[in-house]
């Protein structure tokens, strides 16, 4: 009997902690990182990091003159010399730490044994990350942050830049306009295509920006955020009076710019410009947003009239594509596939649309559609997201980077909300009156 009591005494609280530690791991990870797992990885990566690093490679040679006071002081034996490492930091999702690579190493050698670090520390995964020559930083996730997608409580945003979603290394994906003036984002239906898009037109309604909708699923999408909306078009008819009126207003700001170009011998340097941001700020032109939800209504024709009006608004989208930038106009382009089978201008205006964000599809082919083109290796990650993960996708960009990222949760009333909150934010555009949509 005593035996029993004792057992139950010593190992029932044992058995308590242990399941309540397994239960916050699966229910709760960020909180079991902050308390259990968190200190466990550190305590790994400090009494480890010599050994692990020699395991993978990465230690060079000690130098002669280390040699020599090894020899000289003590009867240790010499062994191979890791990369110094700094001060490792605590994260909500994980650590940091920098390292100062050894004579001869490059960031490629360790990120080549990222994998290896990741068991070796205990962590979710291991990201590398050069900061000047001969440093880099590593930053170790703690857990699966796009299982459950919470973004940071402070995010580096402004003006034209939206924080959107959350990137697998914990770090915010930020939508930044004026780097990437236009966007192709795919995605089958509930995919979270839609769920992104609500995340952008909530950021950009808080800032003084003009938004444009067209979305031939008659409003169905937009509708909701009228209030905010300078103008909105609900059908393909709608959509080929909008667009004229677009690229009219793009024609005037060119000819603003033409005019502050007048080079008289007189004028400053400072104030000659090619884009409406070296314009001072009392003569700059509103910014427009023009969100196209589902692409591919503008390209599907059944008569020759309808071919006619269709050649006529991919020619003004190409344009605005190919113009916008430099005015303050920016095109975020939605569908669900997009490729050249939708007809002529298809391709062309796809070049032009240099961020691209591919949801789950429902083919390859739409993957490459997407990111065949910017970065290959990206397309097998589209390729392999399940359905219960609504949000997650993959975004990519001309410079051949890309990374896993997922919107968190948003309603649709929380979004319509801001849009009524921010209605007053909604500018004076002569040329967007005519399609400013009823609320």
């Amino acid at each position: 009997m005593t035996d029993l009591t004792t057992l139950l005494e010593v190992g029932g609280p044992v058995a308590a902690l242990g399941g309540g530690a397994a239960y916050t791991r699966a229910k709760h990870p960020a909180a079991y990182w902050a308390t259990i797992g968190g200190p466990i990885s550190t305590a790994r990566l400090l009494t480890s990091y010599a050994p692990v690093m020699e395991a993978c490679g990465l230690t060079v040679a000690p130098s002669r003159l280390r040699v020599l006071a090894v020899k000289a002081t003590t009867r240790r034996e010499i062994r191979p010399v890791p990369p110094r490492k700094g001060i490792v930091r605590p994260t909500a999702t994980g650590l940091r730490l920098r390292i100062r690579l050894a004579p001869g190493q490059e960031p490629a050698d360790v990120t080549a044994s990222a994998e290896r670090l990741r068991h070796a520390w205990g962590v979710h995964a291991v990201y590398i990350t050069p900061v000047k020559p001969g440093v880099v930083e590593l930053r170790l996730v703690g857990y699966d942050v796009l299982r459950r997608a919470r973004m940071p409580r402070k995010v580096d945003a402004g003006f034209l830049k939206v924080p959107v979603a959350l990137r697998e290394d914990a770090t915010p994906f930020v939508r930044d306009y004026r780097t990437v003036p236009h966007q192709l984002t795919l995605g089958a239906t509930l995919s979270g295509k839609s769920m992104y898009l609500r995340h952008l037109i909530a950021g950009l309604a808080t800032q003084p920006v003009a938004l444009v909708g067209i979305d031939c699923k008659r409003g169905v999408e937009l509708s909701p955020f009228a209030a905010r909306l300078s103008a909105l078009a609900t059908d393909p008819e709608e959509a080929a009076e909008l667009l004229p009126a677009l690229v009219k207003e793009m024609e005037d700001r060119y000819d603003l710019l033409k005019t502050r170009q007048g080079i008289d011998p007189t004028t400053p340097d400072d104030e000659l410009t090619s884009d409406i941001w070296g314009l001072p700020e009392t003569e700059r032109p509103t910014p427009i947003i023009v969100f196209v939800d589902e692409v591919a209504e503008l390209f599907l024709t059944a008569t020759r009239k309808e071919e006619d009006r269709r050649d006529e608004m991919v020619t003004h989208l190409i344009r605005l594509a190919q113009l916008g930038r430099a005015v303050g106009i920016h095109l975020e382009v939605c569908g669900q596939r997009f490729g050249a089978e939708l007809g002529k201008g298809a391709t062309m205006l796809r070049a032009q649309l240099t961020g691209r964000v591919c949801h789950r599809v429902n083919d390859e082919a739409s993957a490459k559609m997407a990111l065949g083109d910017i970065a290959p290796e990206a397309v097998f990650a589209a390729c392999s997201i399940a359905p219960e993960l609504p949000g997650l996708a993959v975004a990519g960009d001309t410079s051949g980077g890309w990374s896993r990222i997922r919107t968190p949760y948003l309603s649709l009333g929380d979004a319509a909300g801001i849009c009524r909150t921010t209605a007053h934010l909604v500018p004076d555009l002569p040329a967007l009156k005519p399609f400013l949509p009823t609320v």
